[in-house]
C-alpha cells in the first residue's frame, strides 16, 4: 500500500470564493464554483520540506505552492498583461531541472511557476 499522489491542497483564505476565482482565471487552477475536482496532467511533483531558516521563499511564509506549467513565457505574458507582478532570476533556472518564475496571489501567498526541462530525445 502506498500513496499515489497529492489528493488536495487546502489553505485558509480571507475570501475563499474570490481567491478561487483568481486562481482559476489567471492560472487555470481549480474548478468552477460548486465543482471541487481539478483534473491535472500527470507529471513530476516535488515534495520537499525546507529548513525553517531557508531563504528559498519568504521567511514569514510556512509554504510555497509550486505549479508545473508547459509554457512559462506565455503564462508570464498573460500574468503581466493582467497586472500581476512576475519575478524571474537567471540563477533559479537550470537546464537539467527547468525554468522558474514567482508570483503572489491576491492574499500574498507565494507561488512558484515551474516549466520542467524538456525530456532528452530517446
Amino acid at each position: 500500500m502506498a500513496v499515489t499522489g497529492i489528493g488536495g491542497f487546502f489553505f485558509r483564505s480571507d475570501n475563499p470564493e474570490a481567491l478561487a476565482e483568481w486562481y482559476l482565471t489567471h492560472l487555470g487552477v481549480g474548478a468552477p464554483p460548486g465543482v471541487f475536482i481539478w483534473n491535472q496532467q500527470a507529471g513530476p511533483t516535488v515534495f520537499a520540506p525546507f529548513k525553517a531558516d531557508s531563504d528559498y521563499f519568504a521567511a514569514d511564509k510556512r509554504w510555497m505552492l509550486n505549479l508545473r506549467v508547459d509554457d512559462l513565457d506565455g503564462l508570464i505574458a498573460s500574468l503581466t498583461a493582467a497586472g500581476i507582478a512576475v519575478l524571474t532570476k537567471a540563477e533559479w533556472d537550470a537546464p537539467e531541472v527547468g525554468r522558474f518564475a514567482r508570483i503572489h496571489d491576491p492574499e500574498g501567498n507565494p507561488i512558484e511557476l515551474w516549466e520542467p526541462a524538456a525530456a532528452p530525445p530517446a
